[in-house]
């Protein structure tokens, strides 16, 4: 059977650049007598390398050990092996259904990436039982390799080391925390290498380097992180940095920056000038219509259909480039809808009119009813309400998330999130809370908890929005005059896209002191999702 790209790729099957493989066998093999595994085969790029290395070391004919569930590609793995000047014993099967034997010096590899949406069944259930085995409970949204990382620790005698390549979600998803843990608790040493550049473009995701040391001789007490441009520069002396955090599960996006800032910013916090976001109120994901551009109306489009006030609902337009100011305020709505942007959601309540009917019968006709939220709910045409929320949140941004007060009383899709404060904290959070939000230690802390995604996208979900650190409550209080006065300056700023000036004015209302450090932390990271967009292309 061929074993197409396509078949690869729904297996999380991604090949290693040589780079990769050589630095890590370099790495993780040290002697002659070193017995290595590796836990997810492929064609035994990492065998190979691993081989070479042993043989660099003195070893004749060295015995390397492998899983591979893919039969073809276990068969060309000992092929290329035994050309290599080595012997593979590589067993034909699922990783997870593999008992650990604590027997290896090394492990090593490339672990299938499939996300938590393509990982279910049998496969998702055995994967968390092997994890559990080790005393980390993953959650239902934790994709392949982290159930992986864990399994193939298990294979370690003690003294081990472990080398993988692992998406970068490592650093940054919620549900990696218990690795993190995991990881620091388990292992003496833990070294991270992360890459300016996508090493692989086609998978669409980031990775980095696990260089864990010393099974069973933890915890350890913090990280080493590597900087590289790109695989070819692995074999140059790397730049690096000792990084330890607060809490091994939080997450590791702060290594990248070095100790100053993230004290600095864990000194806010602690001193109340920052608290996070869900001490404000929760945040919720938008309405989900199941077809925006049948539920989603135009002012013209509305003319054109003759729907009346009582079949629509006021709406923010789908998406969130009109959410860079301030305020969405009526009058800036009716702008939008000018301009031919979606400001109508269709709702029709009580009593249907003709035109609305009309509408439905229409959207039947063209099939609407069968997308699955459409086909889910009774009537398919009533999209479930969520009430305004007093702040849109911008949840997918190039530059960094925007609280924006919703004077309008607009509902939202979920291209944004909303923010529903607590009953106390309503008129002041309305007021003062996005503008004090556009501060250099939150606009930092953005870049920590949320996530990179392809094309340089900073994203923040409700779970992440909850733990941003945003002003207190009692600092926004407190310095309400100075905010009130910079207002127009701000807005004016952030209407000409000067974004870094409006944020160095809100420092100085806030008086939050000296930010340069935390400036260049969060200049450094998202200069390096930019840069990484750009090469993307």
């Amino acid at each position: 059977m061929i074993d197409s790209a396509g078949a690869r790729k729904a297996r999380g099957a991604f090949f290693t650049p040589p780079e990769i493989t050589h630095y890590l066998a370099q790495w993780a093999v040290r002697d002659s007598a070193d017995r290595v595994f590796e836990p997810s085969a492929g064609e035994a790029a990492f065998l190979v390398a691993a081989a070479r290395r042993l043989t660099d070391l003195g070893a004749a004919a060295p015995l390397l050990d492998g899983v591979e569930i893919h039969p073809a590609s276990a068969r060309a793995a000992r092929k290329r092996v035994t050309a290599a000047g080595g012997t593979a014993r590589i067993r034909t099967a699922d990783f997870f259904a593999v008992d650990p034997q604590p027997s290896y010096t090394a492990v090593i590899g490339n672990p299938p990436y499939i996300r938590y949406q393509d990982f279910r069944g049998q496969a998702r259930a055995q994967s968390r039982r092997a994890a559990l085995a080790a005393g980390v409970s993953l959650s239902g949204l934790a994709s392949s390799w982290a159930a992986f990382t864990v399994h193939a620790a298990l294979f370690l005698r003690p003294g081990g080391r472990l080398a993988l390549v692992l998406p970068a979600e490592l650093l940054s998803v919620n549900y990696a925390a218990p690795v993190r843990k995991f990881l620091f608790d388990r292992f003496a040493t833990v070294e991270l290498v992360m890459f300016d550049e996508q090493v692989f473009p086609e998978a669409e995701a980031d990775v980095v380097l696990l260089l864990a040391d010393g099974f069973d001789g933890g915890p350890s007490g913090h990280a080493v992180i590597h900087r590289a441009r790109n695989a070819k520069s692995l074999t140059s002396e790397l730049a690096q940095r000792h990084w330890s955090p607060r809490d091994p599960a939080d997450k590791w996006v702060s290594g990248l920056v070095g100790a100053a800032p993230v004290e600095q910013l864990h000194t806010l916090h602690d001193t109340g000038s920052l608290t996070t976001l869900d001490q404000w109120g929760d945040t919720t994901l938008g309405m989900v219509t199941g077809n925006n551009g049948y539920f989603a109306l135009s002012p013209d489009r509305v003319r054109e259909l003759g729907l009346r006030p009582g079949d629509l609902l006021p709406l923010s337009p789908p998406g969130s480039a009109h959410l860079r100011g301030l305020t969405l305020t009526g009058a800036q709505l009716r702008r939008l809808g000018e301009d031919g942007k979606s400001i109508h959601l269709f709702r029709p309540g009580g009593a249907t009119s003709a035109a609305a009917q009309r509408y439905i019968e229409a959207g039947h006709a063209a099939g609407v009813h069968l997308a699955y939220k459409c086909r889910v709910r009774n009537p398919w045409f009533v999209v479930p309400l969520l009430a305004p929320a007093h702040l849109l949140l911008t949840c997918m941004n190039a530059d960094t998330p925007r609280l924006v007060t919703n004077r309008a009383a607009a509902h939202h899709l979920n291209s944004v999130h909303g923010v529903y404060l607590r009953d106390e904290l309503t008129a002041l959070g309305q007021d003062l809370l996005p503008l004090a939000s556009l501060n250099s230690a939150t606009v930092l802390h953005a870049e920590i908890v949320g996530r990179s995604y392809g094309g340089g996208i900073l994203k923040l979900e409700p779970r992440e929005a909850d733990r941003w650190l945003v002003p207190s409550a009692e600092l926004i209080a407190a310095r309400a005059g100075q905010l009130r006065a910079a207002r127009r300056a701000v807005a004016g700023l952030l209407a000409k896209g000067r974004l870094l000036d409006a944020v160095a004015t809100i420092d100085g209302a806030l008086g939050l002191g000296d930010m340069d450090s935390i400036r260049a932390a969060r200049d450094s990271l998202a200069t390096r999702r930019a840069v990484r967009s750009r090469r993307a292309r």
